[in-house]
């Protein structure tokens, strides 16, 4: 029988965001006990928890996320395995090679670092990041879905850094070929060495968009 593991983190009020983004807040807005009904508002950016970018994200003249095809966020997925990198550390070609190899037209790749081990904590900033030429053997194989499970593709500004210093060189490449990137997923490790995964990342449907929150769900066989 398939097995289905969700690798989404929870969206709650204080989450961790890529700095600068807005902060979440998730409270109460009916009570059934006054109100009849329960209802939450939710404060939050398109960028928030789980989610996905569209190339609209970094440039104005790329598509937004309801112009893009629906086989960009399932399909079949490949893992390519690069844990126990150091903090900050480059993903290269080499270390995609693996993956590369085992790549069908209409695969998305998840790239599991192994870094949602520190989500909600300041370490979580200093997560392995993707090459540009590493960005760009993916899109040559056809790749037009990757996500990862740490806070960007691209290094993310550290306390003392600034933001103007990070120009997102490997979301341009994936960005710049119609792609999109998913980011912040978790439990990667649950699909690491699974023989067969199918990955759903649909966001929610906004209109002009350059992102949105997604329920990231494997199904492994």
């Amino acid at each position: 029988m398939p097995t289905w593991i969700d690798l989404s983190v929870p969206v709650v009020t204080g989450m961790p965001v890529y700095p600068g983004d807005p902060a979440v807040d998730v409270s109460p807005a009916l009570r059934a006990p006054r109100d009849g009904v329960n209802v939450l508002q939710l404060h939050m950016g398109s960028q928030s928890g789980t989610h996905v970018d569209a190339p609209y994200h970094v440039d104005d003249a790329w598509p937004r996320l309801d112009e893009l095809p629906l086989e960009r966020f399932a399909g079949h997925a490949v893992v390519a395995d690069v844990r126990g990198l150091p903090a900050r550390a480059p993903i290269t070609p080499e270390l995609l090679a693996p993956a590369l190899r085992q790549l069908r037209p209409g695969s998305l790749v998840l790239l599991a670092t192994g870094w949602s081990a520190y989500w909600g904590t300041d370490h979580y900033l200093a997560h392995p990041w993707l090459t540009p030429e590493a960005a760009e053997a993916l899109v040559a194989a056809g790749i037009r879905t990757v996500a990862v499970d740490a806070l960007s593709v691209d290094p993310t500004p550290q306390p003392g850094d600034t933001t103007a210093d990070f120009e997102l060189p490997a979301h341009r490449v994936l960005c710049g070929a119609g792609g999109v990137i998913a980011e912040n997923l978790t439990g990667l490790d649950q699909v690491v060495g699974v023989p067969h995964v199918e990955l759903f990342l649909f966001p929610l449907r906004l209109p002009g968009a350059d992102g949105a929150p997604v329920r990231a769900v494997a199904r492994a066989v």
